[in-house]
């Protein structure tokens, strides 16, 4: 018949211009959907899904379950250790508000940008002792805990404290360990925790997949914590009270000495008196509307924003019609991030030390407006710069000149700045651009939801003497250089922008989405594009989590020697040989790649039938258990 002849025709022209977006409801995934109807828990691994799962079996809300699978995580070293930092989106559905908890360490003293450069360093060094800001993960539960959840401490931390005493380790973290074996032996601590088979006759240091894998000296720390929010409820304290004074125990007490010491001893920079003055920020987040959806992220101290900047300049696209992963959709998505990473690279910092970053006008749907029309339909763009949003907002630019100055590519570093050390830890480039991170997203009935992106700490980390704790290495993602950002320019007391960046999204003022995705500078990319699977698309939320992504490299690495490639792009090998095609002669340097994101975690809130949706990507190890 002549109409099925015209809708062949259609359809393969379709194909030919890689303008065809696929039937969302015919694309299988390899994992199931996760149903639930009482509570969801989705973390990195399964055994700290199955603690969230535990907590929640015995009574827990959403936050508190969060805090077992934080905890179990950090155990586990699940790309982050015990003295990382931990960001979290809460939705409290009391309030009915989306609160943000900022448990990001800062520098310690004496850490400037002179230090460094003294040092003959280009950029703060990515691993050991002068990697690391003061732990923020301890301080991030607990204050989560006190202030939104219903348990004791002792409660949480149980699950953690079994795992502590001894679980069997999985073969990736065990491998990792060996890997690392040459950096890990040189700090005590660390040899002596990741490395038990060193001094023995065969030919691996680290523990065996499988084997009982103990950390004694964490034990007695997490046990530390619970005796003291005991003794205290004894005293009489409430709940709230007894949990703070487990706090105190670990930044003002004896593990805060033994942290200090240690770190000291092997050259160091953490004082007792910045482990005092550091506190955990319960703050209000960001958002924007994108098409009827609220999208919150944390603000500026992370890369969260840039996401909310990139939906408001795709705003203006029809990326329906563009259709999915076309070689148009593929251009608008990368010039959209371009932009938003532009101006992360130079704007983000620390809101609560000077100077003021702009978020007002870097958030403003006339800013986006604006950098829309800077898109250029034809061709990458190498030479994509900040804008500058004082314009869209009161207030006169104090870095003009500084932002004339500004290139994609960082200033070079002078030959004799390469510090030999410093050297012999690097990570390649790829390795540093997608480094560090797990996520944990939980919800339950009574309507609390949970996204989480702890890091930091991650292996091969520095473990300061007896306490068990593994320190942060996100002193990296400091500059030194105010010509890249004078925003993020290293000073005692600051925050590093870091990457970490989970993702609450609300519609019709109730929970619609929590997201999440391990992956450093590609965080932010990968929760772009899962986002609009699901609102351009139509994908239910594993179709979403499983779906081809593309990751850009142009914007600056906020690792490492902090490397920008402008117009490499990575695509997933299964986009088709004509798409790819048509984005070279767009000027991008194509390469194809079985993967091309973090595992994304994620749950969707069915409200027509009063259920929610659990995803987690095909990949890692990233586990869900619901009911």
């Amino acid at each position: 018949m002549r109409w099925r002849a015209r809708i062949r025709a259609l359809f393969t022209l379709a194909l030919v211009s890689g303008c065809i977006a696929p039937l969302a409801f015919a694309q299988r995934t390899v994992k199931p959907v996760l149903h639930g109807k009482h509570w969801v828990a989705i973390t990195g691994k399964p055994l700290a899904a199955t603690a969230g799962a535990t907590i929640f079996t015995r009574g827990g809300n959403a936050v508190d379950a969060t805090c077992a699978m934080l905890a179990a995580t950090s155990t586990m070293w699940d790309t982050l250790g015990w003295g990382g930092e931990t960001q979290a989106l809460i939705y409290n559905p009391h309030t009915k508000e989306v609160k943000g908890i900022n448990a990001l360490g800062v520098a310690p003293s004496g850490a400037t940008a002179k230090f460094f450069r003294d040092q003959g360093m280009q950029y703060p060094p990515e691993f050991g002792p002068l990697a690391a800001v003061t732990p923020g993960t301890p301080g991030g539960l607990m204050v989560m805990l006190a202030e939104f959840g219903s348990m004791s401490l002792q409660e949480v931390l149980e699950p953690s404290i079994q795992m502590a005493d001894g679980y069997p380790i999985e073969a990736s973290q065990a491998n990792n360990m060996e890997r690392r074996r040459e950096i890990l032996s040189q700090w005590p601590a660390s040899k002596k925790v990741f490395l038990p088979h060193l001094d023995a006759k065969g030919s691996r240091a680290a523990p065996y997949p499988g084997e009982i894998f103990r950390q004694p000296d964490l034990l007695a720390t997490l046990q530390k914590l619970v005796a003291a929010e005991q003794a205290a409820l004894k005293a009489g304290k409430n709940r709230k009270q007894a949990i703070y004074a487990a706090y105190d125990r670990f930044y003002r007490g004896d593990i805060a000495e033994e942290l200090v010491r240690a770190t000291r001893d092997q050259g160091g920079l953490i004082t007792m008196e910045d482990l005092d003055r550091w506190q955990v920020y319960v703050e209000e987040p960001v958002s924007t509307d994108y098409r009827g959806v609220e999208v919150y992220k944390l603000t500026h101290w992370v890369q969260g924003p840039v996401m909310l900047q990139a939906l408001n300049i795709l705003e203006n696209i029809d990326l329906e019609a563009l259709g999915y992963n076309s070689a148009g959709y593929i251009h608008a998505l990368y010039q959209a991030m371009n932009l938003a990473f532009a101006d992360r690279d130079f704007y983000y910092g620390d809101p609560y030390v000077p100077p003021e970053e702009p978020i007002t006008g870097l958030l403003s749907k006339d800013y986006a407006r604006k950098r829309y029309e800077q898109i250029d339909w034809r061709k990458n763009n190498a030479n994509a710069k900040p804008g500058n949003p004082y314009l869209f907002q009161n207030g006169d630019h104090p870095f003009l000149e500084l932002l004339d100055q500004w290139t994609p590519i960082p200033p070079a570093a002078d030959a004799e700045g390469e510090d030999s050390w410093q050297q012999s830890l690097s990570l390649t480039h790829d390795e540093a651009f997608r480094v560090g991170t797990t996520s944990i997203q939980a919800a339950d009935a009574e309507g609390w939801v949970v996204s989480v992106t702890p890091s930091g700490g991650w292996i091969p980390a520095f473990i300061a003497g007896d306490t068990g704790i593994g320190l942060s290495q996100r002193m990296q993602s400091f500059v030194l250089d105010e010509r890249m950002n004078p925003y993020n320019l290293v000073q005692p007391g600051q925050r590093p922008r870091a990457t970490l960046t989970p993702g609450i999204a609300l519609k019709d003022g109730t929970p619609y989405l929590s997201f999440a995705v391990q992956g450093g500078d590609t965080q932010d990319q990968n929760l772009l594009q899962f986002f609009l699977n699901i609102v351009e698309f139509g994908m239910n939320v594993q179709q979403a989590a499983e779906a081809s992504n593309i990751t850009s490299y142009q914007m600056q690495s906020s690792f490492g020697a902090h490397k920008s490639e402008p117009g490499r792009l990575v695509v997933r090998d299964d986009v088709p040989a004509w798409v790819r095609s048509k984005l070279e002669t767009m000027g991008y340097e194509v390469e194809a790649r079985p993967r091309t994101s973090g595992p994304i975690t994620a749950i969707y809130f069915d409200r027509e039938h009063g259920t929610m949706w659990g995803g987690a990507s095909n990949f890692g190890e990233d586990y869900g258990i619901a009911w």
